[in-house]
């Protein structure tokens, strides 16, 4: 918004009408009385400066944002670790959570570089390579170190879990015949090895205390045979004082 240069539809007639802040405005307010416990994105494909207007135009107005989304379609091509980063500091100004809720990175030949809308790009055929699957595991993992890497970013969100979904493209973490492709054991082995925190055994100080690091999340301290759960949340609690 504002410029609809596709279709006219219910959609387009209706942000017309009443402009940016005040359309999303109106579809906040709705959704949250209808759901006053829902987590409330303003989610975009354009991250150019026309969303970072959008954003501090919407808080400035007083509409409450959860968490800002950023669309991460890469099949022209990986950002790169340093236009990653750049988006993230572009909008890490707001202070506010940050999604990455639309990524893709292909195992297949890359999209031209001329085509400006991706929905353009429509190919009866795009196949995974064994060269691709290679070059987007290693992408793949540059991309996601770099976002968990980051305080603000909270979620990432695969587009396509299989090949041949939007556009047909080869954007999937297992192939059409429902195998694995590199990236996807590449993503298990950061996961449930190295970002997870294995079983552990710790002993106390002398007040009592155990002190560990671990992402946010849900936990379990097993003493004597009895499990304790507790929650890593987002509230930023320091110490958890659990009672045996």
């Amino acid at each position: 918004m504002p410029i609809f240069d596709k279709y006219d539809n219910g959609i387009t007639r209706i942000c017309k009408d009443m402009g940016r802040i005040k359309t999303i405005r109106t579809m906040f307010e709705a959704a949250r009385a209808a759901n006053p416990r829902a987590i409330l994105l303003l989610n975009d494909f354009d991250i150019s400066p026309a969303y970072d207007i959008l954003v501090e135009g919407c808080l400035e107005a007083g509409i409450k944002i959860d968490v800002i989304g950023i669309q991460s379609h890469m099949h022209q091509g990986y950002w790169g670790v340093e236009r990653t980063l750049q988006v993230l500091e572009q909008f890490s100004r707001f202070n506010l959570p940050i999604h990455f809720t639309e990524t893709t990175i292909v195992s297949g030949h890359l999209m031209p570089p001329e085509i400006v809308d991706l929905n353009d790009y429509q190919v009866v055929d795009w196949p995974t390579t064994p060269e691709g699957e290679d070059r987007q595991a290693q992408q793949v993992i540059q991309h996601y170190q770099t976002l968990v890497a980051h305080p603000l970013v909270e979620g990432i969100t695969w587009w396509d879990f299989s090949d041949g979904g939007w556009l047909n493209a080869p954007a999937g973490l297992i192939r059409e015949d429902g195998s694995t492709k590199p990236a996807y054991d590449e993503l298990i082995r950061r996961v449930k090895g190295e970002w997870w925190l294995a079983p552990t055994r710790f002993s106390t100080d002398g007040d009592g205390k155990v002190h560990f690091m671990g992402f946010l999340g849900e936990y379990e301290l097993i003493h004597e045979g009895k499990r304790h759960p507790f929650t890593l949340d987002a509230a930023g609690t320091r110490t958890i004082e659990i009672h045996l």
